[in-house]
């Protein structure tokens, strides 16, 4: 619409064709421009891209696995061509209490940090403070020299080691290509390593620094050569370090003065304030029959409490707690080529490389990885709803994200459950959303 009017105007002036051409270009640009400046309305603005009959389907969808106790709550969010369409919450925040879940719940969005992580170091990379093939060992130099894991006892999880072909880059940490495994989480191998050696998944209150413990963490074996494969692990928080050394201040400083403050993000801490804890939901996960019980502070080493915890260790992998509202900011923020609200938080040249695929194989299924994203290949494409491009990820307790720059959409539903054993919710919403849409 906007280009037919330019076009309109350009016809009733006595330019030459290829003045035309540039002043069209031009004129889009701006526009696009401004839209790019529009801050997103908290309050709901319905679509003419959408059925909203049909877009209802969402709502009977989640009220379904509320009522079948398959989950206990839940919050879902569209936003399309810069507008939030859809914003509601379902079911409860708590169980017990019958404590409504609203909109603005703050949800523990664990590996969701990994993506604002991975923005900061693209800032960092643009302002030539940091080169993304640089070497690790620059920052912090006990990555120097770096082994492979060879053979493992596990009776005393006592290990030998080879010498690895190469040095870790700030890639293979964008990538998960560096051979860095998790806590916990990753192989029994790399976990009880780490355990040994005192190196955490991240989460929780710590007298040692960030610094301290990648430190440690650069001392230990990797489990395969540096881009060798990818391997989902503590990459993330390593990151998150190298901001801290590089920017000389805590990640926690770094994000909201560079990022949260730019776009208005209100509600995204690492150290949710108490006046906001009521606003937490409940963890839930699931007993050996798969029925609904509450996530205890000791299970799997890993206390859901932790957003309150007064901490100065910043897991740039998975320690920060948002709202569906805050993270589609951040969304839409990259979808616009890195502008919101007029701010301009990354080049639109960096933020297509955040989005673009860096890897020569798939990594994830069907699926390309960027820098800190999924992305939906042609055959993923093929055989679901997203476009091809469509950039995504989630967070171990359940919840997810996508951004489709095709359909300029960004969708997030977000839970506090995992695991759970009737996990295709995000896969029905998807279908419903783009069985919705009329234009």
């Amino acid at each position: 619409m906007k280009k037919y009017f330019a076009s309109k105007y350009l016809r009733s002036k006595n330019f030459t064709p290829m003045t035309k051409k540039l002043l069209l270009v031009a004129i889009t640009t701006v526009f696009a421009l401004n839209s790019f400046s529009q801050v997103l309305s908290y309050q709901t603005i319905k679509s003419a891209s959408f059925d909203y009959s049909k877009l209802a389907l969402i709502d009977a969808e989640v009220n379904k696995y509320v009522s079948n106790h398959w989950l206990v709550g839940s919050t879902v969010i569209i936003v399309k061509d810069n507008k939030v369409v859809y914003h509601k919450g379902f079911g409860y925040a708590n169980e017990t209490s019958k404590t409504p879940m609203y909109e603005n719940a703050i949800y523990r969005i664990m590996s969701q940090t990994k993506a604002i992580t991975s923005l900061a170091i693209m800032q960092l990379y643009e302002k030539g403070k940091i080169g993304l093939d640089q070497n690790v060992s620059d920052f912090i130099p006990s990555f120097k020299n770096p082994t492979i894991l060879k053979d493992f006892n596990a009776a005393d999880s006592s290990y030998t080691t080879a010498p690895a072909n190469r040095e870790i880059t700030i890639r293979d940490l964008l990538t998960h290509t560096s051979g860095i495994d998790y806590t916990d989480i990753g192989s029994e191998n790399m976990s009880a390593i780490y355990s040994k050696a005192g190196v955490p998944s991240g989460l929780g209150k710590f007298k040692e620094t960030l610094l301290d413990k990648m430190t440690k963490l650069g001392s230990l074996p990797l489990v395969h050569q540096p881009g060798e494969k990818f391997t989902y692990g503590l990459n993330t928080d390593l990151l998150g370090c190298i901001v801290e050394i590089v920017s000389g201040t805590t990640l926690e400083n770094y994000f909201q003065k560079n990022i949260f403050d730019p776009l208005g993000m209100k509600d995204t801490y690492f150290n949710v304030p108490a006046s906001k804890a009521s606003r937490m939901p409940t963890v839930y996960t699931e007993n050996e029959t798969n029925q609904i019980i509450e996530w205890g502070p000791s299970f799997r080493n890993l206390n859901p409490n932790y957003p309150l915890d007064a901490k100065t260790y910043f897991s740039g992998g998975a320690g920060l707690s948002s709202t569906a509202y805050d993270y589609a900011i951040f969304l839409q923020m990259i979808l616009n080529g890195g502008k919101y609200n007029g701010k301009q938080i990354i080049a639109p040249r960096t933020a297509a490389i955040m989005v673009s695929p860096q890897l020569d194989y798939k990594a994830l299924g069907n699926d390309d990885f960027s820098l800190g994203f999924a992305i939906t290949s042609e055959k993923s494409a093929r055989l679901n709803s997203r476009n091809k491009g469509s950039f995504s990820w989630g967070g171990y307790y359940g919840t997810n994200y996508w951004a489709d720059p095709v359909d300029n959409l960004v969708v997030l539903v977000m839970t506090q459950h995992t695991p759970n054993s009737h996990g295709e919710l995000t896969s029905k919403i998807e279908r419903i959303i783009y069985g919705s849409m009329v234009k």
